[in-house]
């Protein structure tokens, strides 16, 4: 007879294409990861992946299982986290991380309502991990996907990052790419950090190389930066869902569409957290919050 526990490793591997990567969340060696799977799949009588260069690709009887097998799993496991959370009463206090631009836009509305207190960390991505390592936060949104182990990771959304400069910009009309080039780095920067985040990434994606500019202002905070784009101090790169009450006031506009670049945001918590009811509220709360103003 199948072990319950074949059934969770085989759902991990499936879900992160690595037995690897799936021992790491559930906190298992990885023999004993792969021993789940060879026994799981003696069980069943025939192969459930394909090994394919490091990747593990599920066989048609692998999607088959899946199906089969996911929502009887989480409900399994829902069922036992009710019964955990009537006896043990569960977090009375949810600790989040995140950048204060996102918490702004997609948090801080929605506060009413959470079923819980909660305290807030702004930080840098690395900061927030290591506060999330240290069970000082629960929950954190980050743009960064770090390969540690015990930390789970559940996409939320794709940002994007675009040029922009103030609405009366007079701005360089050419499809040369080479002279866009030379035309941007001549203007007047608004960076995020001296290292230019974002700003190295437009040029090393279109224009294969790094950028030469000493940026003119250094603002760490994406709505004071834009704010000063609209009062004309110069042009910065700033992510898409921070533009829509700029463009309704027409005092800022996107310059070269084309030369947008895409960052991943990521939910980011601890496995023995992931089924605490206030957790997966929250999540729930800001996942509705972003879909709806994609």
């Amino acid at each position: 007879m199948a072990d319950f526990e074949w059934y969770r490793s085989f759902i991990h591997i499936y879900k992160h294409n690595s037995v690897s990567e799936a021992a790491k969340i559930r906190i298992m060696t990885q023999p004993a990861m792969s021993q789940h799977l060879a026994a799981l799949e003696a069980e069943v009588g025939e192969a459930l992946f394909f090994r394919i260069s490091r990747k593990m690709v599920p066989t048609e009887r692998g999607k088959q299982l899946y199906s089969q097998l996911a929502p009887l799993i989480e409900a399994l496991e829902e069922s036992t986290l009710s019964f955990t959370s009537a006896s043990c009463p569960t977090l009375s206090v949810i600790k989040i991380g995140s950048a204060h631009e996102f918490y702004s836009e997609y948090i801080l509305t929605k506060l009413q309502q959470l079923k819980t207190c909660s305290i807030t960390h702004f930080g840098t991505a690395e900061q927030l991990l290591n506060l999330l390592k240290e069970d000082q936060l629960d929950l954190i949104i980050t743009s960064k996907k770090f390969q540690i182990p015990g930390i789970d990771y559940v996409k939320l959304m794709e940002e994007q990052f675009v040029i922009v400069a103030p609405n009366h910009y007079e701005v360089l009309h050419t499809e040369n790419l080479k002279l866009k080039e030379q035309w941007l780095s001549s203007q007047s920067w608004i960076s995020y950090g001296l290292e230019l985040p974002m700003i190295r990434r437009i040029w090393r994606e279109h224009f294969k190389q790094r950028p030469l500019i000493q940026p003119t202002h250094v603002i760490p905070n994406l709505h004071m930066m834009l704010k000063a784009i609209e009062n004309g101090a110069g042009i910065g790169v700033i992510p898409t869902y921070i533009l829509n009450k700029s463009a309704y006031t027409a005092q800022s506009k996107v310059i070269f569409c084309e030369l947008k670049v895409s960052n991943d945001l990521f939910f980011a918590y601890k496995p023995k957290h992931g089924h605490l009811i206030q957790l997966r509220e929250i999540m729930k709360i800001i996942q509705e919050q972003v879909e709806g103003k994609l």
